[in-house]
C-alpha cells in the first residue's frame, strides 16, 4: 500500500477516482477498520456517484476478509448510514464525497451508535494498519447481506416530527442529483408511509452524480438561483435545497431569499426547548451571536464549540445537549445520536411554519437580529503572521474581548464581532463577521481585510 496521506483527512477519506482512490485501496481500508472497531458486523451504504458501488463493494470485500458480516443497505443519504449505526448499534461505513465534483469519492466511518471517526478516534490507526498491510484472518469469511433501511429511516424521522396535523404547503426541494432525490419522496412524499398535506415540486430528483445541472452544494449562493426561481414562480412556502450526500439542509423562503443556517438553529433550538424546557444546545463559535441569545430567552443553555463536527458531537456528549446547529447548515440531535441530519432540520422547519399562518419569511424574521458577512477567504502566504496582525490593531479597542478556542475571535462592546481562522488545508484564512447593522458590519469587513490583505 502506497503513502495514502493524500486521501485521509481530519474526519473522512476524500479522495480523486481512480488516480488516489480506487477498490484496491477501499478493500485494504475495509480489512483495517474491520480490525480496528473490532465488531462482527458492520453497515456499508454508498450514494449515487458512478464509483460508489464498486468502491462499496471493495470495501465491503476487505471487511469480510477479516471475518466480519457486512449489512450491505445500498443506497443512501449520510443521514440514513447514521440512522443505521444508531438503530442497529453496528459500525458503519458511508462512500461519498458530499458536495465534492463528480471525479472525487471518498469515506465516511462511524462507530457504533453513530458515533465520529476522526483522525484522533480511530482514522489514524486505519490508516496505519492499511499501509502496513492488514495480516490475513485465520476463520471463516464473514457474510454480506442486502437489507433496505430507507423505509425504516422514514419511520423513525417521522416519529420524531409530526406533520400530520400542518397546514397545506407547497414545498419546493432542489435535491441537486444528490441522495435527496432517494430521500425526500420516502420522509415527505407519497411513498412508503402516509401522506402528509405537503405538496413536493421537486428539482433534480434524478440521482446523477456527475451533476449534470449545478454542484450540490447549496451553501454557494451560484447553486441555489434555480430554487430560489421556483420558488417564486410557483408560489411555494418554502424551499429546501440538499447537498449531495443529503446530510445538510439549505432552507428558502417564500419570496426566493436563503434563510441564514444561524437563523434556523435558533428556530429548531426553540422547538428542541419547548420540549426540554432547559436543555443545552450546541452552537460552533461562527454562528450569529442571535442563537445563544434565544437559547438563552427561552430558558436553554447554550454552548460554544469550536467549527467542525467532530468538536459538537463531543459537547453533545459530555453536556446532554438536545441538539446543536453550525453556521455551514449542519444540525444535530441528540434523538438521531447526536449525528447530523438536514431532513429532521427541515422537518422542525415545516412543523413551525405549518403551525403558523405567517409566511416563513415573517418567522424567521424574529431569528434574524443582526447583519453578517458570511464567510470570506483570503490567499495569504503567512497565516500567523496575518492574524497577529489583526489581532494587534483590535486587541487594543476600548470594551474589546479576544479569545483564541479557534483562530482569533474579537467582540466589541456595540455587540459587533469577528472571527479570523486559518483554513488547515489550503493557504487561505477565512473571515467571518456580524453586526448590529450593514453598514457597521461592512465597516468592520472591510477594516479586517485591509490589514488581512494590505
Amino acid at each position: 500500500m502506497g503513502d495514502l496521506g493524500q486521501i485521509f483527512k481530519a474526519y473522512d477519506i476524500r479522495g480523486v477516482v481512480p488516480d488516489t482512490l480506487d477498490e484496491g485501496v477501499a478493500r485494504s481500508i475495509g480489512a483495517a477498520f474491520a480490525r480496528v472497531v473490532g465488531t462482527d458486523r458492520v453497515v456499508v451504504a454508498h450514494d449515487m456517484r458512478p464509483s460508489s458501488p464498486g468502491l462499496a463493494a471493495a470495501f465491503s470485500e476487505g471487511v469480510t476478509s477479516q471475518g466480519v458480516d457486512v449489512i450491505a443497505a445500498g443506497l443512501g443519504s449520510t443521514d440514513l448510514l447514521y440512522f443505521a449505526a444508531g438503530s442497529l448499534g453496528v459500525p458503519g461505513a458511508m462512500f461519498t464525497a458530499s458536495h465534492n465534483p463528480a471525479q472525487y469519492n471518498g469515506i465516511k466511518m462511524c462507530r457504533a451508535g453513530a458515533a465520529p471517526i476522526g483522525s484522533d478516534s480511530g482514522l489514524a490507526e486505519i490508516r496505519a494498519l492499511a499501509e502496513a498491510g492488514v495480516p490475513p484472518h485465520d476463520g471463516p469469511a464473514g457474510t454480506v447481506t442486502e437489507r433496505d433501511l430507507l423505509a425504516d429511516y422514514a419511520a423513525h424521522l417521522r416519529s420524531l416530527v409530526d406533520l400530520s396535523g400542518v397546514r397545506p404547503l407547497k414545498v419546493v426541494v432542489d435535491a441537486g442529483n444528490g441522495m435527496g432525490g432517494y430521500t425526500v419522496p420516502a420522509v415527505l412524499g407519497e411513498g412508503l408511509l402516509p401522506a402528509l398535506p405537503l405538496e413536493i415540486v421537486p428539482l433534480y430528483f434524478e440521482l446523477d452524480g456527475t451533476f449534470p445541472n449545478h454542484p450540490a452544494n447549496p451553501l454557494d449562493p451560484d447553486n441555489i438561483v434555480d430554487l430560489r426561481a421556483a420558488v417564486r414562480e410557483s408560489g411555494a412556502d418554502i424551499g429546501l435545497a440538499f447537498d449531495g450526500d443529503a446530510d445538510r439542509c439549505f432552507v428558502v423562503d417564500e419570496r426566493g431569499e436563503a434563510v441564514a443556517p444561524s437563523a434556523v438553529t435558533a428556530l429548531v433550538a426553540v422547538q428542541e426547548l419547548a420540549k426540554e424546557p432547559g436543555a443545552t444546545v450546541i452552537h460552533n463559535l461562527i454562528t450569529s451571536k442571535a442563537v445563544p441569545e434565544i437559547v438563552r430567552e427561552h430558558g436553554g443553555k447554550p454552548v460554544r464549540t469550536r467549527v467542525g463536527h467532530s468538536f459538537i458531537k463531543a459537547s453533545m456528549a459530555e453536556t446532554g445537549a438536545v441538539f446543536g446547529g453550525e453556521h455551514s447548515a449542519h444540525y444535530y440531535f441528540r434523538d438521531f445520536w447526536r449525528a447530523d441530519t438536514g431532513m429532521l432540520a427541515a422537518m422542525h422547519v415545516l412543523r413551525v411554519l405549518g403551525g403558523d399562518p405567517r409566511p416563513l419569511s415573517e418567522i424567521t424574521a424574529e431569528y434574524s437580529r443582526y447583519a453578517a458577512s458570511g464567510e470570506i477567504n483570503s490567499e495569504v502566504d503567512d497565516q500567523a503572521g496575518r492574524t497577529a496582525a489583526v489581532e494587534a490593531a483590535f486587541s487594543g479597542t476600548a470594551g474589546a474581548t479576544v479569545d483564541h478556542l479557534d483562530g482569533l475571535t474579537v467582540d466589541f462592546a456595540d455587540g459587533s464581532w469577528f472571527n479570523l481562522r486559518a483554513s488547515n488545508t489550503e493557504p487561505l484564512l477565512r473571515l467571518n463577521v456580524e453586526a448590529p447593522d450593514h453598514a457597521a458590519m461592512a465597516k468592520l469587513r472591510d477594516d479586517v481585510l485591509g490589514i488581512i490583505r494590505g
